[in-house]
């Protein structure tokens, strides 16, 4: 009899970090991924996904439904009517804190960024065929599609001097319109990747900046409207260097 585990698919991995499934379901996922490295990485990104959202939005649960959208019970209105009502305002108020733009509830570009960053590097970096959604063999043709989505002239840097070379790059969805991310590899499989999302506005954030995401280090800045993000597993002093570079190779 074949001893063989299933394979599993994103939905069933989305299901098993929001504990929806049965243990049985459970104790398969989890020895399936004990064999597969790059799906557990993925479930380690969903969790972390899962904690932003939850430190986004749980407090706007709490806040009071408004006057104005409240209605009177109505007798022949069941719970289940009710329970789509809350669903309802509770999705328009989560969409109106994603639309606020600047308001005083919206979160620092210091805490976004580098938790964007961060999250995208850790989701595409362990990928082996699908690290990258275009490869470095057809920059030209990379270049010219991200800058058109971006709506503003997209260069990768070249990293050759520090050690890394381009492997190709993805359009990401931003926190307010398309982001976009570059990823880089050392001759020793290492790889870094550099995000960058458009359209800021009266941003002064123009230095350089460090965070750490769980074992992924972070370089951000902001240049004119377009912020920058370099993401990497490695110590602080070699990522500022690369990072360093970056800027040098974006303003020549």
């Amino acid at each position: 009899m074949s001893t063989e585990l299933p394979t599993f698919t994103d939905a069933d991995l989305h299901a098993y970090v929001d504990q929806r499934l049965d243990p049985a379901r459970r104790a398969q996922i989890e020895a399936w991924l004990e064999g597969n490295p790059a799906a557990a990485e993925r479930v380690r990104a969903y969790r972390e996904q899962n904690e932003l959202l939850h430190a986004a939005f749980d407090g706007v649960l709490e806040e009071p439904v408004p006057e104005r959208v409240q209605r009177p019970r109505s007798a022949r209105w069941g719970w289940m009517n009710y329970g789509g009502l809350a669903a309802t305002l509770v999705l328009g108020v989560a969409l109106g804190w994603l639309v606020r733009g600047e308001s005083q509830r919206a979160l620092p570009l210091s805490i976004v960024l580098p938790k964007q960053a961060a999250l995208a590097h850790m989701v595409y970096t362990p990928e082996v065929m699908h690290a990258v959604e275009v490869g470095a063999d057809q920059e030209a043709h990379l270049m010219k599609w991200l800058s058109k989505r971006l709506g503003v002239k997209v260069q990768a840097p070249q990293l050759q001097a520090v050690g890394f070379t381009l492997e190709g790059g993805r359009l990401l969805p931003g926190e307010d319109g398309p982001a976009a991310q570059f990823m880089y590899r050392d001759t020793a499989g290492l790889r870094l990747t550099l995000y960058l999302r458009t359209g800021l506005h009266n941003n002064r954030e123009t230095a350089f900046r460090y965070a750490k995401e769980d074992a992924v280090s972070v370089f951000y800045w902001v240049d004119g409207s377009t912020a920058y993000a370099l993401s990497g597993e490695l110590d602080r002093e070699r990522l500022l260097n690369v990072a360093q570079a970056v800027y040098k190779g974006i303003n020549p």
